[in-house]
């Protein structure tokens, strides 16, 4: 009896261990961007702002289910899709149940792949996949899958609302479009054709350019070209080290034309632009910045700031990733992957901004507000690169103008 007694009890300890190890235990956050090579200042601002998100807005308000703090754990991928799967593998070995990924459309297309096809072998250690930026349209259209959730506006609903402000600017007659060569930057142009032959087919494309991601080291050539096409303005997807060099180019070649961005700001471009983009440099982004929009991201800004001054709150939508995660998580009641999918399908949310956020239960992709904002220091209270100018909103388009159809057809798991 009293060795029956010593069995149960011991067991009745062990059991209550695990239980306080698992209540210890992080919910780990895999982070799969360049932390090394020429997109490796993206990828280590954007790590930095994951970091601080959720170190802010979750750990120190007493992390999710009743006490557990989320953790980012790091992974270099190279910007390279082999690169990323390897990662992916690493990741989910290690525990890993949710990764998030923005940087490079490719990236994020081999991701959600793998993902979808563990899942499927392993439903018992499921992962979900949060894109925080990458942004080819056909992750939520012909590649949608239930795993993949994207909380940035993708590359069609940026153009249209770039395209919406072209469309009042009868002095453009003639576009210049150039991009990189892959997924993101074809899917940019061929928005761009799309929709200025709707809205303005009376504009001419005069170039229409891809050249190869992060490889090209000057591009004088390229900005020459543009100059010499009588381009009264320019579109371009760019991002990262590719939009610092295309920027510098275009500043010293004097090109004097309004030039429409996905990402011409923060890590070094800014600095790089400076006065030679001074309202001509155009971005069209999530979150505004100048003027601030509520004392909440204000004091948000400044506190990313006072812990990393040499880098910036660029991509704002991390933010709202890392706070809906949580929510959902709370709402699920548990941190199951396939749980907290559905408590993010058509979850609406506040984000630090004030602004109705919707992640569409159709093909998980978020609407939200769209803003187009110029490169300038006239205005700013937050400016980027430590350079004295920043982005100012110019324009705002509401989320439910920014909604635009999806062929997305959602397969969801029993």
């Amino acid at each position: 009896m009293k060795i029956k007694s010593t069995i149960i009890a011991g067991a009745a300890l062990a059991t209550l261990s695990a239980f306080a190890a698992q209540a210890a235990d992080t919910i780990k956050i895999g982070f799969i961007d360049p932390l090394s090579g020429p997109f490796a200042a993206t990828g280590t601002n954007g790590l930095a702002q994951f970091r601080y998100a959720v170190d802010e807005l979750v750990n120190k308000k007493g992390g999710v289910l009743g006490g557990t703090e989320f953790e980012i754990v790091a992974y270099d991928n190279k910007i390279s899709p082999k690169e990323s799967l390897i990662q992916l593998k690493r990741a989910i070995g290690e525990g890993v149940r949710y990764i998030a990924q923005g940087n490079s459309s490719g990236v994020a297309n081999a991701l959600t792949d793998a993902i979808k096809k563990h899942n499927k072998r392993n439903p018992d250690n499921r992962v979900l996949f949060l894109n925080y930026s990458a942004v080819d349209p056909a992750l939520t259209n012909a590649k949608c899958n239930f795993w993949h959730f994207r909380f940035d506006a993708n590359a069609d609903i940026k153009m249209n609302a770039l395209t919406d402000v072209i469309k009042v600017k009868k002095d453009i007659k003639k576009i210049y479009l150039i991009g990189q060569d892959y997924s993101f930057g074809k899917s940019v142009a061929a928005a761009a054709v799309r929709f200025l032959k709707e809205k303005r087919p009376d504009v001419v494309i005069v170039g229409n350019e891809l050249h190869p991601i992060g490889k090209v080291k000057d591009f004088t050539p390229y900005a020459t070209k543009i100059r010499a096409s009588g381009a009264d303005a320019v579109i371009t997807g760019n991002w990262g080290a590719d939009m610092i060099g295309l920027g510098k180019a275009i500043g010293e070649t004097g090109l004097d034309v309004p030039i429409y961005t996905y990402y011409a700001a923060n890590d070094g471009i800014t600095k790089t632009i400076g006065a030679s983009g001074k309202n001509k440099i155009r971005l069209v982004h999530e979150g505004p910045l100048n003027p601030p929009s509520s004392a909440a991201y204000e004091a948000y800004h400044k506190g990313f700031k006072a812990k990393n001054p040499e880098k910036d709150i660029s991509q704002f939508r991390i933010a709202n990733t890392v706070q809906m995660l949580a929510a959902a998580i709370e709402k699920a009641g548990n941190a199951q992957p396939i749980n907290v999918a559905k408590a993010l399908e058509g979850m609406e949310f506040t984000s630090l901004h004030g602004e109705t956020l919707t992640m569409r239960a159709e093909d998980h992709q978020m609407i939200q507000p769209i803003h187009i904002s110029v490169h300038t220091d006239e205005g700013i209270t937050f400016d980027s690169d430590n350079s004295g100018y920043g982005l100012s909103t110019e324009t705002t388009v509401a989320a439910a103008d920014t909604a635009l159809p999806t062929t997305c057809k959602m397969k969801r798991p029993m």
